[in-house]
């Protein structure tokens, strides 16, 4: 039998029936041996879901989405359709062949990036269940998936089930969220104060340690008009001739 998701007070657990053996997520899922900064993925249906951060080092909201390519990821985080969405790749391995050149223009269409749907990320934030870090390969790639986050200050987490994600998405439709990236200081001061009073909510991680996140509003992005904000393409210029 599959394991079954379950809460624990605010902290989301996975609870094995075959054993009793109960297990957190966020358990890295990493071989590049990364910074390890703490994320949490929090729904508008109370589901709270805690990972480790690979992307920017900041908290965003809108609006949670899935897409279950094996394949792909830098054509879907690219994609204007996703823009204002925190994006869930079903697929259990992201950033294993990196990123091509963000430079490389298309040879047919003039100022169309080669590899690419835009020039610029449209996510506003990305949720995968496994990264490979810097452990990446492919003839094309010249950096990381997560350095290239960085570089247009987009958050991602990974250590989520996102195929559990997925299923509520499918059952539930399409629903808000936040990624809250750990507030590493509040978690010092509340550790050294032995009060966590002030700084709720916080987090018991698997080892008895209380983690802190940083606070951040709800957004909808159907709120907003997303096709203003969206990439504007050159002209295409006369039909090529083969």
């Amino acid at each position: 039998m599959s394991p079954a998701a379950i809460q624990d007070g605010p902290v989301a657990t996975l609870k094995d029936n075959r054993n009793g053996e109960v297990h957190r997520e966020g358990t890295p899922h990493s071989s590049s041996g990364m910074e390890d900064t703490a994320m949490l993925l929090e729904l508008a249906d109370g589901s709270q879901h805690q990972g480790h951060s690979f992307g920017a080092a900041k908290s965003i909201a809108g609006e949670l989405v899935f897409q279950t390519g094996m394949v792909g990821y830098p054509e879907s985080i690219t994609d204007p359709s996703y823009r204002g969405q925190i994006l869930v790749v079903t697929f259990p391995l992201v950033g294993n062949y990196g990123v091509p050149s963000r430079e490389a223009r298309d040879k047919t269409v003039d100022g169309l990036p080669a590899y690419f749907e835009a020039s610029q990320i449209h996510i506003s934030g990305l949720v995968v269940a496994s990264y490979s870090g810097e452990d990446y390969s492919h003839y094309l790639a010249t950096s990381s998936l997560g350095a290239w986050l960085k570089e247009q200050s987009i958050p991602a987490i990974f250590g989520v089930d996102t195929r559990a994600l997925t299923k509520k998405i499918r059952q539930k439709g399409s629903m808000l969220g936040k990624l809250r990236i750990q507030s590493v200081s509040a978690s010092r001061n509340s550790m050294e104060n032995g009060d966590f009073e002030p700084l709720k909510p916080t987090y018991e991680t698997a080892h008895g340690q209380h983690r802190c996140f940083e606070p951040i509003e709800w957004f909808d992005p159907n709120t907003k008009n997303l096709v203003a904000d969206g990439d504007t393409l050159p002209s295409p210029g006369p039909a090529a001739t083969y």
